[in-house]
């Protein structure tokens, strides 16, 4: 458009100063419409460094917050265009009231899960919510992988212990991945990441999916009904979206039906697992091992330096209190490359919603 502006797209007029003052007139109406106020909750250090170098070339004007999106906090985005949102940030029905009347048109989600936002009600108000889709699965499948060598070895015993000069043994004792039964739950990018990575140790490989993967078929991978895959897996990792139907996957009853001495990974979403449920797992001896990148009330502790003070939080204690339970603070996704992707694709969400009022990452 810009360049049928510049090369005589418009008709042209009696005289050619006025000509040229239409299209100077035209060509700033479309930079403006193409610039976007854009006000960034919740971000650290690595979220200013990472969306600022991905809006450089842009003329986007972004305002960062360390704030998390609240009811409270909701009433900072009056002048802005648009609202930069991640997990943790609340985008219900009364945060959404206020982000209209503050004139916010876009949400633009830097993560791929969305259920923190209120759909229905963002649609009322006429809210277009954009999301980055998909940010190298590669990290979060190899975090996994972390979680389940580290849980499994004892890597994070035996590291404390020889800090301390305890170069004992006793209590580290681990088992062979290999000819183990690994149960994938959602096999999407990451899961079918994560089972390539669990199929070369030489697992046998099982999951459970409303959608079977040809790639994870491909290598070897049985997918089962739900009563069958929790009876058979020696580790289970959890790599679905949290949806009503995968809320509280892992409650009590799925906790009673594994296999004794279970190894439980979830870096998908908090509420996928009951926290009760798996404490009660963990004091019976069904779960073995449970390793959690996420957490169901994360949102007041995760990302934030608590080392000073009390936590209050008394079932996350709890958890904290078994020596085989590995707790990371939503750590999967951060790496350079991911965090890359991230900001890239935010913004390039912003730039087509500004320049066309569509995205082609939007949430329906």
């Amino acid at each position: 458009m810009l360049a049928k502006v510049l090369f005589g797209a418009i008709p042209a007029p009696v005289s050619p100063v006025p000509l040229i003052l239409i299209r100077i007139h035209s060509i700033l109406l479309i930079l403006l419409r193409s610039s976007m106020k854009i006000i960034v909750y919740s971000t650290k250090p690595y979220d200013r460094e990472f969306l600022s170098a991905a809006a450089e070339s842009t003329d986007h004007r972004l305002a960062f917050l360390e704030t998390r999106l609240t009811s409270s906090t909701a009433m900072l985005a009056h002048g802005h265009d648009a609202v930069c949102a991640f997990v943790n940030d609340q985008l219900d029905s009364e945060v959404l009231e206020v982000l209209s009347q503050a004139g916010i048109k876009l949400i633009a989600l830097r993560c791929a899960g969305f259920n923190n936002v209120d759909l229905p009600a963002a649609k009322d108000r006429g809210f277009t919510v954009v999301r980055v889709p998909q940010y190298s699965p590669h990290a979060v499948a190899e975090f996994a992988v972390a979680l389940l060598l580290t849980l499994n070895r004892n890597v994070h015993r035996a590291y404390g212990r020889t800090r301390d000069g305890n170069f004992t043994l006793d209590g580290l004792l681990g088992f062979d991945l290999h000819g183990r039964t690994v149960g994938v739950v959602g096999t999407g990018k990451i899961g079918c990441e994560f089972a390539k990575i669990m199929h070369g140790f030489g697992c046998r490989l099982v999951g459970l999916d409303v959608h079977r993967n040809p790639t994870c078929e491909q290598i070897g991978m049985k997918y089962l009904e739900l009563e069958e895959f929790l009876g058979c897996t020696d580790v289970i990792s959890l790599h679905c979206p949290l949806t009503p139907q995968t809320h509280h996957l892992v409650d009590h009853h799925a906790v009673e039906r594994m296999k004794p001495g279970v190894t439980i990974i979830n870096t998908s979403r908090g509420a996928v697992v009951d926290t009760k449920a798996v404490i009660a797992g963990l004091k019976s001896g069904k779960i073995g091992r449970l390793g959690l990148d996420v957490y169901e009330e994360e949102g007041d502790v995760f990302f934030e330096d608590l080392s000073n003070r009390v936590i209050s939080d008394d079932t996350l204690s709890r958890l904290l209190t078994f020596p085989n339970v590995l707790i990371t603070s939503h750590q999967a996704f951060f790496t350079q490359e991911a965090l890359t992707q991230i900001a890239e694709t935010t913004i390039r969400n912003v730039s087509e919603f500004a320049a066309t009022a569509q995205c082609q990452n939007t949430v329906t």
